[in-house]
Parts: structure tokens; sequence; C-alpha cells
């Protein structure tokens, strides 16, 4: 036995080199770690859906800045800026989290003490983001994030010629389209398991979110489609039903909030920015019906649809029923901002929840803009304008946070030991999968 120990490899016509004792510095990089996992791979592994927030809240920026009723030139330019800029943190979470889920993963790999992992492609990672029942609910946001890039595109490309209002109106049935796909799913998945209401958060709605946003894109998509096609018709028809449909699919959800917090006492934690995300539906509903109404008044008396009097009976019924909502979305942002900060951790890791006080509140913001101009009282434009300096600076407060905390490794990196499972894991799939090892396999079985 002890002749077959020593002589083994011999048999096998195999020379091994003689082993030399590693020096301490080699010791030492192999016992910090046998892998090292480069800077790029952490980062792509650590982007989620989460990453879409900092891009709503940049167009909410524009949004209040276009609504202000002493508009200069200047103050356009600036809008366009953070519309550029928005459209970049679009391209780039979508680019990341493609990467992440469907990139072409390189295998080039350097074993002992300074080994590399190269891999960039975590399908494991993207699936587990879906199907998680916290950073699940943030995936419609890729499509509420392309809902403020057409209503930038709408204020700042169609009036300089630069984009056909044609385009825009392809562009909101593929909105449409993209809020029925990507909603309906995340609903399958998402109530396919059990939820405890202590654990219940306003975020949960955004899973309603896109599809409550079509009527805020249809009006704006009014703006530049004349009243008399046709195609205005199924626009604001079409913006009526999924408003109505969003709105009232939230309202249960905000029914359940404050359920729970009767249960549980106000959020506590980064589950204290969810508040705000109460306050988005009542307040992009008001928006939507008031500046819908306006529209029908305009389009249904053109093609004669309905009555002679329809138009205005829409207008009127728009006007009160958003005056209403807009009372509640106030009521709610009050009832969100009062404990916040007495309930919120003041923790870096959790800046990307902080978002949650911009995007939300541009309904009801912009809605005072839009009761200013039919009650024509100057003190709404006034409160406008302060809501929107007051955007801005919790804009401009939020993404330095952001950028700290990025770069100190608070957000979007992922630990080496996550990369390295989730590249391993990977490695073994695509062997099992492969046609040598279905071979392997079958020899095994005849022999």
């Amino acid at each position: 036995m002890d002749f077959y120990q020593s002589h083994q490899y011999e048999a096998h016509n195999v020379a091994l080199p003689d082993r030399v004792a590693p020096s301490p510095e080699q010791q030492e990089n192999t016992v910090q770690g046998e892998v090292k996992v480069s800077y790029l791979a952490r980062r792509i592994h650590g982007w989620s859906w989460q990453a879409f927030p900092i891009g709503m809240g940049t167009g909410a920026v524009y949004v209040t800045l276009s609504g202000l009723k002493e508009h200069s030139s200047t103050l356009t330019h600036v809008e366009t800026f953070f519309y550029f800029l928005n459209m970049a943190l679009f391209l780039l979470n979508v680019t990341t989290l493609a990467i992440q889920m469907f990139g072409k993963a390189p295998h080039s790999f350097q074993v002992s003490g300074g080994a590399h992992l190269a891999s960039l492609v975590f399908p494991m990672q993207a699936l587990r983001l879906i199907k998680d029942p916290v950073k699940g609910i943030f995936v419609p946001l890729v499509v509420l994030s392309f809902a403020t890039i057409i209503i930038g595109t709408v204020k700042y490309a169609v009036p300089s010629g630069h984009v056909h209002p044609g385009f825009i109106y392809a562009l909101f049935w593929v909105y449409v389209s993209l809020s029925i796909i990507v909603c309906f799913p995340m609903l399958m998945v998402w109530f396919n398991q059990p939820h405890d209401l202590k654990t219940f958060t306003p975020a949960w709605a955004f899973l309603i979110f896109p599809m409550m946003l079509v009527g805020v894109v249809a009006f704006n998509v009014l703006d530049v489609l004349p009243p008399s096609e046709e195609r205005a018709v199924g626009v604001l028809l079409t913006g009526y039903v999924f408003q109505g449909l969003g709105f009232f699919m939230t309202f249960f959800y905000i029914c359940i909030y404050i359920i729970r917090i009767m249960v549980t006492g106000f959020l506590d934690g980064h589950q204290a920015n969810g508040a705000f995300v109460a306050v988005g539906p009542p307040g992009f509903t008001a928006l939507a019906l008031l500046k819908l109404g306006q529209h029908a008044a305009e389009i249904l008396p053109l093609h004669g649809l309905v009555s002679e009097q329809a138009g205005q009976i829409w207008y009127a019924t728009s006007v009160m029923s958003g005056l209403m909502l807009f009372g509640l979305a106030v009521f709610l942002f009050v009832f969100g901002i009062l404990p916040y900060w007495f309930k919120l951790h003041k923790h870096l890791s959790e800046i990307l929840g902080c978002w949650a006080l911009t995007f939300p509140n541009v309904g009801w913001i912009s809605t005072i803009r839009v009761l200013g101009d039919v009650f024509k009282l100057n003190g709404f434009y006034v409160w406008h304008l302060i809501m929107t300096i007051l955007m801005c600076t919790v804009w401009l407060v939020l993404f330095v946070l952001t950028v700290y905390a990025f770069f100190k490794g608070k957000i979007f990196l992922a630990k080496s030991e996550d990369v390295i499972q989730d590249t391993v894991e990977r490695k073994l799939v695509t062997l099992h999968r492969s046609p040598r090892h279905s071979y392997n396999k079958e020899a095994q079985g005849q022999v």
C-alpha cells in the first residue's frame, strides 16, 4: 500500500514539480482572499431596481419647474439639463441591469494567491431581485422612469421641433403596453405568496403605479395632439380608464396603510419613506383628472360625443373630484412628514429609500399650479413656487448624499463572497447543461 501511494503518479506518467514553500507575502495574500473579485463585478452584482427612483426624482425636478407661472428661457435650459440627466441615469440603470441578467460572461480566472474573478453576469442575482418580496416591488419603476422621459420629451423636444407629435402618440401606446406587460406578471409573482400586515408599506403599491400614471402621460400627449383628430379621443378615454384602475387599486393599499399604522404605529426606519408613496395616488389622480377634464371639454364637443354639454360636465366633475383628492394628498403628506425625522434611520446605506421624498409628491405639487389657473387665485402660485424650491433643495441634498454613499461603497456594491458564490453556481449550472457533461453521464451509465 505504501509503495502504491508513493508511485501512483508515476503510473499515470505525470511528473509533479517539487513544491516550493510559499513566501510570507504569498501566504498572506492567500489567506486574505483566494479569489479577488473585480470592483466592476461587485458593482454590477450589487445594482438593483432601487436605482430608478434617482432618475424619477430627477424627473420630478423638471416637471415641477415646468409648472412655474413665471417662466424664463434660462429656466427652460435648467429643466433641459435635468431632462438629459434623467435620460442618462435611465440608460445607465437599464444597461447595468441588462448586463447583470443577459450579458455574455467572460471565462478568465487565475487561481492561487492572486486569483481574479472576471465574470460580470449574474442571472441568479437578477432573478433573485425580481422574486424578492422587498426589492421586487421596485421592478415596475423602470416603466415609471420611462414615463418621466416621455413627459420631458413632450415639454422640451416637441416644441423645439426635434420630435414629431406622431412619435409621442406612438410612445404613449408603448408606455401603456409596457405598464401592462410589467405590472401583471409582477403582481402574479408578488401575490403568489402571503405577506405580513405588520410589515406593510405603501411602497408595495409600486406594482400598480405604472398603470395609474397612464392618465398623467395621456394629458401630456394630448397637449401636443390636435383635439380634432380621432387619435385624441382614444388617448383621452384610455387615460381615464387606466387612471381609474390605478387609483382605486392603490386606494386599497392606502386603506391597508392606515390599518397598518393603527396596529403598529408610524412607519419606522427605512419604511418611514414609504409614507410619502401614499401621497402619490391621490396627488397624481387629482392632476390627471383636472388636465384630462380640460381636454375633454374641447375634444368631446368637436367629435359630437355623448351630448352637447358632455365636455363641460366632464370638466366640472373633474375639478370637483380633483379638489377632493388634492385634499387627501396634502393630508397624507403632512401625516407622513410630521413623524418622519424621528422615525427615520440616518444611515447612508438607506439613502435610496429617501428618494420617495421627491417623485410621489410631484402630483399634488403640480396640482397646486393647475388649481391656481382654475380658480384664478395668486396664493396657489406662491404655494407652488415654495414647494418647487423645496423640491429642488431636497433633490440637491439627496443627490449629494447618494453620490457620497456610492463612492463610500454603501450602495450598489455587493460583497465579494456573494459574487463568488453566484459565479461558481452559474458555472456549475453551465457545466451541468453542457453536451460534454451529458456525454460523461451517459458513459458512466453504460459502464
